[in-house]
């Protein structure tokens, strides 16, 4: 675009000269609308923006609209972010309609999904184990939406920064839930996690060595108990020990000397991905037959299938069950037991990431600069993105780093 009243062309004595063109340069910046719908609190007690986030929003010229309720069960009143520049809606309808970017924790259902206006974006977890169905992809794909797995995030240094933190959350608090299953209060054979003076201190075997299992290794060392780690990398395991300390002990998945672990195991926390292509779990149902009764497994990768044959998905209404004698926990959202951490943990992600869209002025233009933004795409204006979920469930998916170059 020319600037307003210039001219292509100087004039000169020997006629008319060339002139460099003069590009309006204007500000790049856009007003985004945020929706954040309210969750079902009897499974997900997070919200993805704390009122602090919604205030660094709304000061970058944002707008924020939240479902009542929103926050409540991570003690946040509607009140805490209306003062801070947020907008409360009352009906849910609102939020999913009149926003640019829609923020959530749990994926939308098919029923939210038809409040969603097109070309929406949409930013939600998605696991393949737990939420792949084809009603649900190609309802996103028919309202031309753009949506985003936010675990699948990467920053700037290639890590996955929202999987990180909930990890963190994850690892920590498995341990203290152990210690909960293995006293009186939960019905749990009244053993103290940890150890004191005169008493052998309880065995904790976790399975993993990655950010979840760095995290229970350090609570559980913490309160004394005696913990060995099982991981299928060296290099994992050199590099927990080396964050962690020597006092943990570590070992490849030898299957003699798992099994001997997991026979005087008081808790044993699985933090290891069971991949979509294994065929076998990395603990046998035989060998949680050798456990102690009254001993606790708490599987912390079962959003993604579990690595314990033994596991069952459930869900924080219903989390626990007792199978040959050992109660395990599987519930998928283990930082929701700790909202507002968690919330804010989350919402650290979230808003320098809004932050940044707005900044470029265009989402399309952020998608193709933000490499890692672009990751956690599986479905690009309607279009599936994602390989693993196409093969899933037999639709066809194109290359997001090609749909760059033609979008």
């Amino acid at each position: 675009m020319k600037h307003s009243g210039s001219s292509a062309f100087n004039i000169h004595k020997e006629g008319l000269m060339p002139q460099e063109e003069m590009l309006e340069v204007g500000n790049r910046h856009k007003q985004l609308k945020i929706g954040v719908p309210s969750e079902d609190h009897s499974i997900e007690s997070r919200v993805p923006l704390t009122p602090e986030a919604v205030e660094i929003l709304t000061g970058h010229g944002h707008e924020v609209f939240l479902e009542a309720g929103a926050g409540k069960a991570a003690n946040y009143q509607d009140t805490d972010y209306s003062e801070k520049g947020g907008v409360i809606c009352e009906r849910r309808q609102e939020v999913f309609s009149g926003c640019d970017i829609l923020l959530k924790i749990v994926p939308p259902t098919l029923e939210e999904i038809g409040w969603v206006k097109e070309r929406q974006t949409l930013i939600s977890s998605f696991h393949v184990f737990t939420h792949c169905e084809e009603k649900y992809i190609r309802s996103l794909m028919q309202k031309r939406v753009t949506a985003i797995a936010f675990e699948k995030i990467q920053d700037e240094h290639n890590c996955y920064p929202a999987v990180r933190s909930m990890s963190a959350i994850a690892g920590t608090t498995s341990i203290l839930i152990a210690a909960e299953y293995l006293s009186n209060v939960r019905g749990g054979k009244g053993v103290m996690l940890g150890g004191v003076t005169g008493i052998t201190p309880t065995e904790v075997v976790i399975l993993g060595a990655g950010t979840a299992a760095e995290y229970a290794v350090r609570a559980a060392l913490g309160v004394g108990s005696d913990v060995k780690v099982f991981d299928n990398s060296i290099h994992r395991l050199r590099r927990l020990q080396a964050a962690v300390g020597q006092m943990v002990s570590t070992s490849i998945f030898h299957p003699k000397v798992i099994l001997k672990a997991m026979r005087s195991a008081d808790v044993v926390i699985g933090a290891i991905r069971h991949e979509e292509n294994q065929s076998s779990y990395f603990i046998s149902e035989e060998m949680v037959r050798e456990m102690k009764k009254g001993s606790v497994i708490i599987d912390i990768s079962i959003d993604r299938g579990g690595c314990i044959e033994t596991s069952e998905l459930r869900s924080q209404v219903d989390p626990v069950f007792v199978k040959h004698g050992v109660i395990h926990y599987c519930v998928p959202n283990i930082p929701s037991r700790v909202a507002r951490t968690a919330s804010i943990a989350i919402s650290n992600v979230f808003a320098p990431l809004i932050i940044g869209m707005g900044e470029l002025g265009d989402l399309g233009k952020h998608f193709k600069e933000n490499v890692g933004l672009r990751h956690g795409v599986y479905v690009y204006k309607g279009i599936l993105t994602n390989d693993a979920i196409g093969s899933r469930l037999g639709i066809p998916s194109k290359d997001m780093d090609l749909l760059m170059a033609a979008f």
